[in-house]
């Protein structure tokens, strides 16, 4: 288990490699220039020349990349050219409301769309089950910031019951905490109780159909406990992989649902500096989610080892 994990770990590292040579390029490569935009539309060439070389993006990108890596191996992810301020400050600043707006995400996509991928594997064929897969087709095809603006405008507009946009801190109270983070995290959970549910569903289904379960049937062992006790517990499996790879789709949900919603983390952050051109904060957030990624998919592998003794590292 040690070997195995610190082997992953170190595999991490050409990744995260790849992953910042090509959005470094990405960046440097594509139309649009930072200091042009710094310097405001009535400047001239020779200020924006200033303020490209006070940048450094007057060297060469092979110097502008060994400068980078230098720095972020050193731990300084840099200063932003919008901000005025240092990434990792800016960063610190706005992780709270990511963390937040994902774990309850994904906690409500669990709680939600496992139970019911169960049930409908039970009833296959039946009424639930059919409308369960045309939820999951509806779940998979509605754009998130399509059924954003009609949460906003049905349950807040008309009914009242959260507020539209903004964010309150949990050092402010919980339950402003919570009522400003539950519509943005149903609005972002639609899609992963679409997918969760659908994947459960086929993972029960199939465990459904083993001799084991037969033989707990002719026990005489109540049905509840055989679709959780054997076939739900004998498919957490592929349920685990998938809530695993939600997390790629987390990510990009994520900065859908705070522009939305005006909630200040990190997906609002990587927005805004998009649209600045903010070289530097572009770099450390996508870094950082893509180590995140990295991370949560081994956190799934190790987990196998608890869910099915069979598997050993």
């Amino acid at each position: 288990m040690v070997s195995f994990l610190v082997r992953r770990l170190l595999a991490t590292l050409p990744v995260l490699l790849i992953v910042a040579v090509l959005v470094f390029l990405m960046l440097r490569l594509t139309p649009g220039d930072p200091a042009a935009i710094l310097a405001g539309d009535a400047a001239n060439t020779e200020q924006i020349a200033r303020i490209r070389a006070s940048l450094g993006l007057d060297q060469p990108i092979v110097a502008q990349f060994g400068i980078w890596v230098g720095n972020l191996l050193s731990g300084d992810l840099g200063e932003s050219f919008y901000y005025k301020t240092k990434v990792a400050t800016l960063i610190g600043q706005r992780l709270e409301p990511t963390l937040a707006l994902a774990t309850l995400t994904i906690t409500i996509a669990i709680l939600v769309a496992v139970p019911l991928g169960a049930i409908a594997a039970w009833r296959f064929g039946g009424w639930f089950d059919r409308a369960l897969m045309g939820f999951s087709v509806l779940g998979f095809s509605v754009p998130v910031f399509v059924l954003a603006y009609l949460l906003i405008w049905i349950v807040s507009l008309k009914l009242g019951w959260f507020p539209v946009q903004g964010y309150k801190r949990l050092a402010d109270g919980f339950w402003p905490f919570l009522h400003h983070l539950i519509l943005p995290a149903i609005t972002l959970s639609v899609i992963y109780i679409a997918l969760i549910a659908r994947v459960t569903r086929a993972s029960v289904l199939e465990a459904l159909g083993e001799d084991y379960i037969r033989t707990a049937r002719a026990k005489g062992l109540p049905e509840a406990r055989v679709l959780v006790r054997h076939a739900l517990a004998n498919a957490a499996v592929p349920i685990i992989t998938v809530i695993g790879i939600g997390v790629a789709l987390l990510i990009g949900g994520v900065v859908v649902t705070e522009s939305v919603y005006a909630i200040p983390g990190l997906g609002r952050l990587t927005v805004d500096a998009v649209l600045a051109r903010d070289f530097p904060t572009i770099q450390a957030v996508i870094l950082l989610f893509s180590f995140a990624y990295v991370l949560v998919n081994l956190l799934v592998d190790l987990s196998y080892v608890f869910f099915d003794p069979r598997i050993r590292y």
